[in-house]
């Protein structure tokens, strides 16, 4: 057998152009539109950014859409004041949209919940004023460690909408993990679960977070999501005076919060590094140029669509979650799936009969996980009528070409 050169394994050539019917249909018509649109945005990205940033709802327009004054710091929108979670909610109030599934949420063990976008920003308001009334502000430090849940988007959203940087840490974190950030950025309170389930069993999200904040004094507060099934919740302690069920809070509060007006520049989240390197390092978003950047590329990279169900398999706990599973998403109006579990739970067809299911049409997940799909054989997707979709994305990392030749022809039937 001739070995071949590691250049010309490594030189990927075939190319794979969609239908007449999807370019016609799509926001980027052609490769061609595609070039015009970044040679724009390069020629003169002040006014390309400028007319994307139009559309968003803002109690003051920027002064400057791209202050370079202090480079390699840019600053974007400056002197403009907006409220993403204004703009991911109450902004699609006005019309049809507020009835439409914003979230479908689907648990491992089979728990189902549609919130609507009027369903969510009810629940956002609500859990905001509960922030307020347990002493949480604009600036403060929430950390979020939960589940895959819908709390997971309703507490994000509130944190925005009352101006507190939160700092989503993932589930599968170790105390020492979560105790590292939320030293290091100061959180005065914590969100959890009792428990989060993952291949049939239940996660201790709550004895994991009571560990980690013993020792950590910023932390004045702690608010616990029953997520557990069944009539008693996870079995857990709650300390007294620091610690409150979500579900309580939620009862006392009221329904309505008016969205704190955010400088562009204001810090929305952090979001630290793995720490494999080293210490973790917190990584800033701001306001207004993240707002603007994640919902225009959700919108065009996934082609969205009023009738598209969007489903992004990745944890929020990484930025791939907050960008396309949340904030851009909902900046556009998408209804999106989120689903708590593994996707070799109860088998390795779940993601598959999810698809089926809720009739996804827009499916994105990682090289990884392709190769595992791979590894478990074809006769797995093959049970299910996978017809539904129409793009497929996948993140994270460089895809190698069989990878993706798998996924075109098996899960997008040679057609996404």
């Amino acid at each position: 057998m001739t070995k071949k050169p590691l250049d010309t394994i490594l030189n990927e050539d075939r190319t794979f152009s969609p239908s007449e019917e999807f370019s016609k249909a799509a926001h980027v018509s052609s490769f061609d539109a595609y070039k015009r649109m970044y040679e724009e945005s390069i020629k003169d990205p002040q006014k390309f950014w400028a007319s994307v940033a139009e559309e968003f709802r803002w109690y003051k327009k920027w002064d400057t859409v791209l202050d370079e004054s202090d480079a390699p710091v840019y600053k974007w929108f400056s002197g403009g004041r907006t409220n993403l979670s204004d703009n991911c909610l109450d902004r699609h109030l006005q019309s049809a949209t507020r009835n439409k599934a914003a979230i479908i949420w689907e648990g491992e063990p089979g728990e189902q919940r549609v919130l609507t976008y009027r369903d969510l920003w009810r629940e956002v308001n609500m859990f905001a004023n509960a922030l307020k009334k347990t002493g949480v502000g604009k600036g403060d430090r929430v950390a979020i460690y939960l589940p895959m849940i819908p709390e997971l988007a309703v507490a994000m959203l509130a944190c925005a909408r009352i101006g507190a940087v939160h700092t989503v840490i993932f589930a599968g974190f170790s105390a020492e993990s979560i105790r590292d950030r939320v030293l290091d950025c100061e959180a005065k309170m914590v969100i959890t679960a009792d428990g989060g389930w993952r291949k049939g069993s239940v996660l201790p999200l709550k004895d994991i977070v009571d560990e980690a904040v013993a020792d950590c004094a910023c932390v004045e507060s702690v608010i616990v999501v029953k997520r557990s099934t069944g009539p008693e919740p996870y079995p857990c302690s709650l300390k007294d005076g620091r610690d409150r069920w979500y579900h309580d809070v939620m009862d006392a509060a009221f329904s309505v919060c008016v969205p704190e007006q955010m400088e562009s520049e204001d810090p929305l989240f952090l979001l630290y590094t793995s720490g494999t390197t080293g210490k973790p390092k917190g990584i800033v978003h701001t306001t207004a140029g993240y707002m603007v950047f994640a919902a225009f590329t959700a919108r065009y990279v996934f082609d969205l669509k009023p009738e598209d169900v969007y489903w992004c398999t990745a944890d929020i706990g990484w930025v791939t979650g907050h960008s396309y599973i949340v904030y851009g998403p909902l900046a556009n109006g998408a209804t999106c799936v989120m689903y708590e579990g593994a996707p070799n739970s109860p088998d390795e067809g779940r993601f598959w009969q999810l698809i089926e299911k809720y009739g996804v049409t827009i499916f994105y997940t990682a090289p990884t996980a392709i190769r595992a799909f791979m590894k478990w054989g074809e006769q797995w997707p093959q049970k299910y009528d996978l017809t539904s979709l129409r793009l497929l994305g996948s993140v994270g990392e460089p895809i190698n070409p069989e990878a993706w030749m798998w996924y075109h022809n098996v899960i997008g039937g040679k057609r996404c």
